[in-house]
């Protein structure tokens, strides 16, 4: 219905503006204005008119994607030396078939003598002609490759946000499946034990798969949100944690909720969890969210865990270069990543920064 309604503006403003311009050029004649100019140039006008509208639209519809889009130069500007040559012969033609030379010669006898300015000649007509054809096919030519140009940008837009959804919903689906199996598998094992926490664990679950199953639809979600997905994801993940590895998170005490693309944060948490923690050995991993004006910091520190075989079984996660690829995608131009695989501390520090204006 609303693509219906809008061919049908386009359509009514194409005779708009043919109406305008077969009127200021093709039937005001004020060098006419003192004389009684015969029915036969009317006719002749208005089969002129119909050659360039026929003429703008063969090109716009034809000549341009099949020749000038293609590359094929030379083939288009003959075709247009033959539109305009026939437009031209065709009006040459008229003027015999109407005898208009006789029949004007006739109407400035009648008038009395006229100043030399309004005795036009044929080659005066013709040039005139030639110039009127000239703009018509020009501006043929330039909406056609303008609307192809803006065609191809909002297909490139719509293919690029397809590659975004695409890459959402395979950032879903690279979160670890056993992660869940795990922490399900921990929380039965809680139950046993201490009910309460087991509970609060299958809440905390159960936030995240709704954030991952509706929060994330609309293409973007708050950023207290992606910060309680975190947090929470940090809380399961630290019950399979002992006491050797610290896990620290610092988020604004006072947090301006902005929109932000979801899950940007998990990856670089998830990535600390794979390579920075270890079951024997002394680690540590610090997450720091910080806000200055419209800019949103994120930093992730973990030790350097060497032998990390028993990593909390998250030997299939996201991947950095998948998530650059995502913020580029999302944040062209506006993001900051920088990634330091080993500093003074033997940390893995990651630093991300975005603009959000």
């Amino acid at each position: 219905m609303i693509r219906s309604k809008s061919r049908l503006i386009t359509i009514l403003i194409h005779i708009l503006i043919w109406a305008v311009f077969g009127w200021a050029v093709v039937f005001y004649q004020p060098f006419f204005s003192n004389i009684t100019i015969p029915y036969q140039y009317w006719i002749k006008q208005s089969l002129l008119l119909g050659m360039l509208v026929a003429g703008y639209y063969l090109n716009s519809a034809v000549l341009v994607p099949t020749f000038l889009l293609k590359n094929r130069v030379g083939y288009y500007f003959l075709f247009l030396v033959c539109i305009a040559a026939g437009i031209l012969l065709v009006s040459s033609y008229l003027d015999q078939l109407f005898n208009l030379h006789r029949l004007f010669s006739e109407a400035f006898r009648k008038a009395g003598p006229l100043p030399k300015r309004h005795r036009g000649d044929d080659n005066h007509l013709n040039i005139g002609l030639l110039i009127i054809i000239t703009l018509v096919i020009g501006a043929s030519t330039s909406v056609t490759v303008i609307q192809k140009w803006q065609k191809d940008k909002q297909e490139r837009e719509e293919l690029e946000k397809d590659k975004v959804t695409t890459e959402l919903s395979f950032l879903k689906a690279q979160i670890n499946p056993h992660f869940f199996f795990n922490t399900l598998n921990n929380i039965y094992a809680l139950t046993l034990v201490d009910a309460e926490v087991a509970g609060k664990a299958i809440h905390q679950l159960s936030r995240m798969m709704r954030y991952l199953l509706y929060d994330t639809q609309q293409g973007h979600t708050m950023l207290s949100q992606e910060i309680a997905f975190v947090k929470d994801y940090i809380a399961l993940m630290q019950l399979r944690l002992t006491d050797v590895v610290k896990v620290n998170i610092q988020t604004p005490a006072n947090l301006k909720d902005v929109p932000l693309a979801p899950m940007i944060f998990l990856p670089f948490v998830e990535n600390a969890f794979k390579h920075g923690v270890s079951a024997t050995q002394q680690s540590r991993i610090g997450i720091v969210v910080e806000q200055k004006d419209k800019t949103l910091d994120l930093t992730v520190k973990n030790s350097i865990i060497r032998d990390n075989s028993v990593s909390l079984d998250t030997n299939s996660g996201i991947g950095l270069v998948n998530t650059r690829r995502r913020l580029d995608l999302l944040y062209p131009g506006k993001y900051q990543l920088d990634i330091n695989e080993a500093n003074e501390q033997n940390e893995y520090v990651v630093h991300l920064t975005i603009d959000l204006s």
